[in-house]
């Protein structure tokens, strides 16, 4: 199955409990057709920076539940690598969602682009906070 563009996101959380808050802001993205599930891993790392990883069939019942109908076919592309890797970026006592998701909404255009012989020659996210900046700045120097 072809994709469309993909993209990695780690979000970290302070303490090793993932509450599940974030779920219906994802759900909502699912169910609306605009990012499609790709691959999740969960990682912790403990005071003692000990390092665990969980895929989604091994997380506790309630937050498998709640994420289990996100995700059609997990794709196994995250491995025990990436988990390493990435827990090098969290500090002790803290937890890391990570996940492979498809921007189904651009699928279609990318489709498009290449029907009709077209090639991406840049696309690059900007951070959010980035562009805040910007924003400021210009109210800023109008003032």
């Amino acid at each position: 199955m072809p994709y469309g563009p993909i993209e990695l996101l780690v979000v970290k959380f302070p303490g090793n409990q993932f509450t599940g808050e974030i779920i219906p802001a994802l759900k909502e993205l699912v169910d609306s057709g605009t990012i499609r599930i790709i691959d999740i891993l969960f990682i912790s790392k403990s005071e003692e920076e000990i390092v665990t990883e969980a895929e989604l069939g091994e997380l506790l019942d309630e937050v498998y539940a709640a994420f289990d109908p996100l995700v059609d076919e997990l794709a196994g592309l995250l491995t025990h690598d990436d988990a390493v890797e990435i827990a090098k970026l969290l500090p002790p006592n803290s937890s890391a969602g990570i996940m492979l998701f498809e921007n189904a909404w651009a699928k279609h255009f990318a489709d498009a682009i290449v029907a009709a012989n077209g090639e991406v020659l840049l696309n690059e996210r900007i951070p959010r906070a980035a562009i805040e900046e910007l924003i400021a700045e210009q109210l800023e120097a109008m003032a």
